[in-house]
């Protein structure tokens, strides 16, 4: 029976972190020969963007995805906080009405806790839109481009700009990222006024007028049978309430230790989402830093968009049922 390889400790600021099992292989070697990265090496990746993934996970209920036996084992959901979690991890308290229970979230408010969580298995961080402050309340409108199976990668850049367009004309400020898949993100700082049910119907209103400038190429339509699969969704789902997607430099649990990477809107009419691994943008963070660091600089108020629902609305158009929160 293969003998454990032996534990090492990472000194994180004021903390220190065990990692179990360091050489444990969670992603598969690459056709050009190279080693497949190992759990040790998540924990050094993301060492290596430290300020990047502590500022997209900032004091926001976290949702981890572990795969305890690496890629080829199962993937967990975790909810709520690992057990053996240290006294000095953080968390928040949420309340899931559907089955009237409550959960612990991991709630980062340092990078020791980000490393800690690897030491649990955990591969992707997938933050709320909302803070601990008032977890209700959302400061994070998440615009999500979401390819169909025959939508092509050109598609999701054109829409990219058409999203552009809209958020110069509305004075909001967006700041893009790949997805770490098929799709891209962007996000835009609101203040935390406004509910869930706000901000999804806000984020609606925003994808129809997408939709209007792209008809060709962009789709609202809710259920995915209605769904042209040559066309992009403009997911506004992704602003419900317990709705959570992988942030800013969280890896992603595919072959090729792919990475959800802050970009340029300039790098979105060319770049290509393979180009950034975990064995690629730590360099790339060392030379250019956090390209979403000052996202809290730049709240919008999603009152244009409510008076856009309002109009649609007047007009015949439907919102949605919202999709039931789960536990």
């Amino acid at each position: 029976m293969a003998k454990a390889s032996p534990s090492v400790e990472i000194e994180v600021d004021n903390r220190v972190v065990r990692i179990s099992n360091p050489d444990r292989v969670y992603f598969p070697s690459q056709e050009n020969g190279r080693a497949g990265a190992t759990k040790l090496d998540v924990a050094q990746y993301y060492l290596a963007v430290g300020p990047g993934i502590v500022n997209a996970l900032w004091e926001r209920p976290c949702m981890l995805h572990r795969f305890p036996k690496g890629l080829a084992g199962p993937k967990v959901h975790q909810k709520r906080l690992p057990q053996g979690a240290p006294d000095w991890i953080e968390t928040v308290r949420l309340y899931f009405p559907r089955w009237g229970r409550t959960a612990d979230e991991l709630c980062v408010t340092e990078l020791g806790a980000v490393i800690w969580a690897v030491q649990m298995s955990t591969v992707e961080f997938h933050p709320w839109n909302s803070r601990r402050e008032d977890t209700e309340k959302p400061d994070e409108w998440r615009i999500d481009l979401d390819p169909g199976p025959d939508c092509p990668f050109s598609t999701v850049q054109t829409v990219a700009g058409v999203v552009r367009e809209l958020l110069d004309e509305l004075g909001a400020v967006g700041y893009p990222k790949t997805s770490g898949g098929s799709g891209m993100h962007v996000y835009v700082r609101i203040p935390a006024e406004h509910g869930f049910q706000d901000v999804r119907r806000a984020a609606h209103a925003f994808a129809r007028e997408v939709e209007r400038r792209a008809p060709k190429l962009v789709t609202t339509a809710w259920w995915r049978k209605d769904r042209d699969p040559a066309q992009l969704f403009v997911d506004y789902n992704q602003n419900t309430r317990d709705h959570t997607i992988a942030c800013a430099y969280s890896i992603r649990g595919v072959a090729d230790g792919r990475v959800s990477t802050p970009i340029t809107w300039e790098e979105t009419k060319d770049v290509d989402p393979r180009d950034f691994t975990m064995r690629t943008v730590p360099a790339r963070f060392a030379e250019i830093g956090d390209l979403h660091a000052d996202i809290d600089d730049h709240p919008f108020s999603i009152q244009p968009l409510l008076e856009w629902a309002d109009r649609d609305e007047r007009d015949g158009a439907e919102t949605p049922p919202e999709p039931d929160d789960t536990e």
